[in-house]
């Protein structure tokens, strides 16, 4: 028997459908808002896993038909997911994920699949939403339900779920996710207006943030509240193995001074060598003397242990390399390496090391895409595209195709700087960050090195956008501490991590996760309040880094000049064959502007482009 819930909240109204379809499906709902509607599927496998985290998988799934179309290209039928498509999926991971109760060790694969579109529903909130519910009413030991409030500022008022068209001329696109008072989740991004960049400041932030908390907290109440009215009588419960204190009692009185020895190392590598090799010690000396314990169980009695010891130092500000809390790791900056492209950074933040490089193209470079909300396919022509290859973090496998972490580091870092730098209708941007070494915050550090590598290459860049990840490690207490520029074991063992990226003025993207079930908003106030310091900070040395930019010898020049409407024809030739022939000759770009009667060529070295100019004013005179 299938039941019908409509729930009118923050702008949108809502209905979700139970028991009409996927009935084989541990938990399922028929979403629609607007003329959209979404399958949100849950389905849980019976066994536990082994390794000690939650084996969540989030698909969104966008299906052409949804939108009338039949796929592009030349398979026509749906295949690996698009970029929206797989970042879509990380929001609604990232969102749900801290609903699930410790020790939860099942597989657990959420669907939520686009079956009809909208031109002016955020699929995003509603993916959310719909894969809330499907978990909600699930088998699965749920006891909350989460909400998400999209956050626009149109004409300097704040809007609460936005249309799409209005969020498209928004100065602000902050996504925020809670359940009842606490925040789970945000995604925020400035959107340049009128050639503004439209930083916020860190306590604009959070005053918008405490406004909406209070509509995040009635949806989430009131979608808890219809929702679990279908809750079937079968749920899963959850049994957490506790560890043999015999096991923890043996590594605390053997082996603490080695692992206090081994966390004590200031280089990450040694201080893993030295961790991995008093884990073989213990297992040796269980062995030799034959005590009757599980290897997995000593393995995770030593990882407790760790943890314990690393958050205690945390908790009592000390910590692992011997910083500050809100000090940053010693930065050096290197520009123009690479003689043979456009632009190179070389962006280096302790143990962590991006080499960011920008190319120039023109409009037939831009990256072609199609989104289900819009009938004209789009094209993107500013480019970030982060690699993470193994063999930065010391690990011996080949390098695979970009997985859902690189292409949600790369967007982050495009939201940071693209409202920093105005590009005109011809060009093109790529940018790419090679990350070589990284011990945490390489998403930041390819923000700094993205920054530098736009003005090395001469683009119209407005200000310099540095990033920085600050962490929050939280007791049983409520007692915190704050730590800026974290490393990677900082991250592993902390409860949260907060990127921050912005100009001199505010903040233009910003990127928040925890592992906890909720964040106070004054941790999160004091959090951004302490990344600003951090960020003034780098940004200083890169201002630095700045002025020793040498142009590169690759990169292309400009050369424009005016021309008479009349003088166009003559430019392109009969088929076009006039200007190809100018291209091939001089191995330059052409782009003419028919509104301004505006000739702009590109190419390297400043006599060819002169040398072109001649000849295409030779052959309009010789037209006339």
């Amino acid at each position: 028997m299938n039941s019908i819930v409509k729930i009118d909240v923050n702008n949108l109204s809502e209905s979700y459908e139970f028991g009409k379809v996927a009935k084989q499906a541990d938990g399922a709902v028929w979403y629609r808002v607007g003329d959209a509607v979404l399958l949100a599927t849950v389905a849980v496998d019976s066994n536990d896993v082994e390794e000690d985290f939650l084996p969540l998988t989030v698909q969104y799934i966008e299906k052409s038909y949804a939108a009338a179309k039949i796929p592009g290209g030349f398979i026509k039928r749906e295949s690996k997911p698009g970029d929206f498509e797989t970042l879509t999926s990380r929001i609604v991971d990232r969102a749900i994920r801290p609903l699930f109760p410790k020790g939860f060790a099942k597989n657990v694969v959420i669907t939520v699949m686009v079956l009809s579109s909208d031109s002016e529903v955020d699929l995003q909130v509603a993916a959310l939403h719909a894969a809330n519910a499907a978990l909600v009413v699930s088998s699965l030991p749920i006891e909350k339900s989460i909400a998400g409030v999209r956050v626009a500022k149109l004409d300097g008022k704040i809007t609460i779920n936005p249309k799409l068209s209005d969020l498209n001329r928004s100065e602000l696109d902050l996504l925020v996710v809670g359940s009842g008072n606490d925040i789970a989740m945000i995604e925020m991004r400035a959107m340049p207006t009128n050639g503004q960049v439209n930083e916020l400041t860190d306590s604009e932030i959070v005053d918008i943030i405490k406004d909406v908390s209070t509509n995040i907290n009635e949806a989430s109440q009131k979608y808890a509240s219809e929702f679990t009215k279908f809750k079937g009588e079968d749920t899963i419960s959850v049994s957490v193995k506790e560890l043999d204190s015999k096991i923890l009692d043996f590594i605390a009185k053997d082996y603490s001074q080695k692992i206090d020895t081994a966390i004590a190392k200031m280089s990450k590598s040694e201080r893993a060598d030295i961790l991995d090799s008093v884990l073989g010690d213990i297992l040796d000396d269980v062995q030799s003397k034959e005590l009757n314990y599980e290897e997995a169980d000593i393995k995770k009695a030593f990882e407790k242990t760790v943890k314990n010891k690393v958050r205690a130092m945390l908790l009592d500000s000390q910590r692992l390399d011997g910083r500050a809390v809100d000090e940053v790791r010693p930065i050096s900056i290197e520009t123009s390496l690479l003689p043979s492209a456009h632009s190179s950074v070389l962006f280096t933040r302790g143990e962590t090391q991006a080499l960011v490089t920008a190319t120039l193209g023109d409009k037939k470079d831009a990256q072609m895409y199609e989104l289900l909300t819009n009938s004209n396919a789009q094209n993107e022509n500013l480019m970030v595209h982060y690699n993470f290859p193994p063999f930065c973090v010391g690990e011996a496998r080949p390098i695979g195709a970009p997985g859902r972490r690189e292409l949600g580091h790369g967007n982050l870092a495009k939201r940071a700087i693209a409202p920093t730098v105005e590009l005109d209708n011809n060009q093109t941007v790529r940018i790419v960050s090679e990350i070589l070494e990284s011990n945490g915050s390489s998403s930041m550090a390819t923000v700094c090195g993205s920054s530098l590598a736009m003005v090395a290459a001469n683009l119209n860049v407005k200000k310099l956008v540095a990033g920085i990840a600050m962490g929050v490690v939280v007791d049983s207490n409520e007692k915190y501490v704050i730590l800026t520029d974290i490393m990677g074991a900082e991250d592993h063992y902390g409860d949260m991590d907060l990127k921050v990226a912005g100009t001199k003025d505010g903040i233009t993207a910003m990127q928040m996760d925890i592992k906890l079930e909720g964040l106070s908003l004054d941790i999160l106030a004091n959090a951004l309040s302490q990344s600003t310091k951090a960020k003034e900070h780098i940004l200083n040395i890169m201002e630095d880094a700045k002025k020793d930019i040498k142009p590169s010898k690759a990169l292309p020049i400009t050369l424009s000049f005016n021309i008479t409407s009349n003088d166009v024809p003559l430019i392109i030739g009969k088929g076009g064959s006039t200007i190809r022939e100018i291209i091939a000759k001089y191995n330059i770009n052409i782009d003419i502007d028919r509104d301004k009667n505006i000739v702009k060529l590109s190419g390297i070295g400043k006599d060819n482009l002169e040398d072109a100019k001649l000849y295409i004013q030779d052959i309009i005179a010789r037209g006339r």
